[in-house]
């Protein structure tokens, strides 16, 4: 089995922008939704999302920070392995503009029409704790 460093499971996600995110729900249930890195893929330990604080999702961070990301690669193309990557952080809801700017692209404004002037927007900041990967043969956990 070969141990991935950060930097070399960051190379083989550098593609995938969509990520499953949990959260604890009030009833101690486990909520998952889609989400976007709007682009912003080179994963350190760090994934940016986009959301409004009228949202169920903003309630569960607010009572628990601790969630949970899923990430599904490509397979298949060209003999390419699979990769899924579950990763355990903590979000931090954030609500400064300009820290929005700093991780904002166009393809957001189709869903924020006022861009980072949007009421009630948030960014969730989810830092990586410990991130598990398997890649159809090879499997690991790294802790940050």
């Amino acid at each position: 089995m070969v141990q991935l460093t950060l930097p070399q499971l960051a190379k083989k996600m550098k593609d995938i922008d969509f990520a499953m995110l949990s959260t604890r729900a009030e009833g101690g249930q486990i909520a998952a939704r889609p989400m976007s890195n709007n682009g912003d893929v080179d994963y350190d330990g760090d994934s940016y999302y986009f959301t409004t604080d009228d949202t169920v999702m903003v309630r569960d961070i607010e009572r628990d920070p601790k969630v949970g990301l899923s990430f599904q690669g490509s397979a298949g193309l060209l003999k390419q392995r699979p990769l899924f990557v579950a990763v355990e952080g903590r979000a931090d809801l954030i609500r400064d503009k300009a820290q929005f700017a700093a991780h904002w692209n166009s393809d957001l404004d189709r869903w924020f029409d006022e861009g980072v002037d949007t009421p009630g927007l948030v960014m969730i900041k989810v830092r990586a704790e410990r991130a598990h990967y398997w890649d159809g043969e090879d499997e690991g956990e790294i802790t940050l």
